[in-house]
């Protein structure tokens, strides 16, 4: 259960990450809401993935 709440995190992040630009360049957001969103997901990926990926021992 654990492991797989930190893998929607994780995922959540890496798409947090990934979107926006895909949006900006759409036109659907602006350059700042891009920014925001990016640093979001950013540190969702970066503080979850570790977590989620390491194996059990």
């Amino acid at each position: 259960m654990k492991r797989t709440i930190l893998g929607i995190l994780a995922l959540s992040g890496l798409l947090l990450t990934l979107l926006p630009s895909t949006l900006v360049f759409a036109g659907v957001i602006s350059a700042p809401v891009n920014k925001i969103l990016m640093a979001v997901g950013m540190l969702l990926w970066f503080t979850m993935a570790p977590f989620w990926i390491k194996r059990a021992k």
